[in-house]
């Protein structure tokens, strides 16, 4: 805390949407939180949350290229006091089971009454995880990972590029521990999401948490 009031950083890649999320927080709680930066990138959230002793991350998981996820589960790591609210402009169950088992404490969509966001971040440093009610439902609904069989329809390889993908890793970073060259990774990693019905890495990632393949 600073001055009595829990510290918050916002990890956003729209500029706009963070000053308009501080302004807010500074207008209906300003004496509850205060907002110590913001950055647009995942790779530099991490060094933010340190820099500035955060509370709190508010971090948008659709964050390119590493992505929401892969963020969270790296601020999570260095800063394990750090409590995160994870924010998504879809209502993918996917990538919110993925941002909850990254070490996520809540999951809000970005379409929610901002006015409804003091409560969950309140809830979140008292140490509750913070999920609407029908989303935890069709979680709750979605839980048996394995009832469609993709995991079993995957071969050991595969199962490999899919968790490094999922982990936000770069085309040539992949190519190495699957000792490929990089052409050859593009077209594994495009099999892959064919395979996996993916539309694109973020979607591969979501799906990865979903079937618990990020859980250690």
């Amino acid at each position: 805390m600073r001055d009595g009031r829990y510290v918050v950083v916002i990890v956003d890649d729209h500029a706009l949407f963070s000053q308009g999320l501080a302004l807010l927080l500074q207008a209906r709680a300003g004496q509850t939180f205060t907002v110590a930066g913001s950055t647009t990138t995942g790779e530099q959230a991490v060094a933010l949350v340190g820099r500035e002793v955060a509370d709190i991350a508010i971090v948008d998981l659709a964050l390119p290229p590493l992505g929401g996820v892969e963020t969270i589960r790296r601020i999570r790591a260095a800063y394990p006091a750090t409590h995160v609210l994870a924010l998504s402009g879809t209502e993918d169950l996917g990538l919110a089971s993925a941002a909850l088992r990254a070490g996520a404490a809540g999951f809000l969509g970005k379409s929610a009454d901002p006015d409804v966001l003091v409560a969950p971040l309140l809830a979140i440093v008292a140490g509750v995880r913070v999920v609407r009610p029908d989303l935890l439902d069709a979680l709750l609904a979605s839980g048996d990972r394995t009832a469609d069989g993709l995991l079993d329809r995957l071969d050991t390889r595969e199962l490999q590029l899919w968790t490094l993908l999922a982990r936000g890793l770069e085309t040539s970073e992949i190519a190495k521990p699957m000792l490929v060259s990089e052409r050859t990774a593009k077209r594994m990693i495009a099999s892959l999401l064919h395979r996996l019905g993916a539309a694109n890495r973020i979607e591969a990632a979501a799906l990865a948490g979903r079937y618990g393949l990020l859980d250690d």
